[in-house]
This record gives structure tokens, C-alpha cells and sequence, in this order.
């Protein structure tokens, strides 16, 4: 019988800050919890420039990703949260540079806070 979900983990990505997986993978579907800007090889955050916050989230995405068998491509749908609204112009536009071809399903809502405080946390569904 075919487990009906494998945990997805690799440390090239944050560890999980709380009871919760990276990834969990059922059948061709992967859900990737949130990621936020935890550098995985430093364990600090980046959170200076908004710019290279969203990197670090998507690098970290990507790593999950990867681990999975995947890549930005597999990705159907996308949530952005952000602690600003001020910021969304910024994260679309490295957003954009990881999703240009044929781009997933998504939306962004500015919530009040976010763990540890950072600005912009992102989770993804990806199909293979």
C-alpha cells in the first residue's frame, strides 16, 4: 500500500520552528509549508532589504523543492503574506524572476505579524 504522505525535510532549507514539516508530499502534490528568511547555513535571518528577503524565501522554497524532486516549475499555487502592503511591488518584482514561465495560481494579503517578525513569508503547492 502507498503511504498516503512522506515528509519532505532537507537542511539546505530552514528547519521547522515549530510542529509543522517543510513539505509533506501526497501522491504527485507537494505542500510546502511557509517559508520565511532563515538563512539554513547561519540560522539568521535576512530580513535588512526586502529585496534580498524574498531571495532568501525563494531560495529556501527552492531547496524544498529540490528535495521533493521538483523545481519552480512544478509550482500550481503560490501564498504570499506580507507584514506590509508597502512591500508588494518589491516582492513581485523578485517573485517575478522566479515565476515567469507560465506563473502559478496566487494571492497576497498583508497580515498583522508574522514569526519571528519578518516581512514576507511565502508557501507553495507543487504537482509533478
Amino acid at each position: 500500500m502507498e503511504t498516503i504522505k512522506k515528509i519532505i525535510s532537507t537542511p539546505n532549507a530552514p528547519a521547522a520552528i515549530g510542529p509543522y514539516s517543510q513539505a509533506v508530499l501526497s501522491g504527485n502534490t507537494l505542500y510546502c509549508s511557509g517559508q520565511i528568511a532563515l538563512n539554513p547555513e547561519t540560522g539568521n535571518l535576512v530580513t535588512d532589504d526586502i529585496t534580498i528577503e524574498t531571495q532568501q524565501v525563494l531560495k529556501n522554497i527552492g531547496a524544498v523543492l529540490q528535495e521533493a524532486g521538483m523545481n519552480y516549475s512544478h509550482v500550481v499555487k503560490a501564498t504570499i503574506f506580507l507584514a506590509s502592503m508597502d512591500d508588494y511591488a518589491s516582492v513581485n518584482d523578485v517573485y517575478a524572476t522566479y515565476f515567469s514561465d507560465r506563473p502559478p495560481a496566487r494571492e497576497a494579503v498583508a497580515v498583522k505579524t508574522l514569526p519571528k517578525n519578518v516581512h514576507v513569508e511565502i508557501s507553495v503547492i507543487a504537482v509533478k
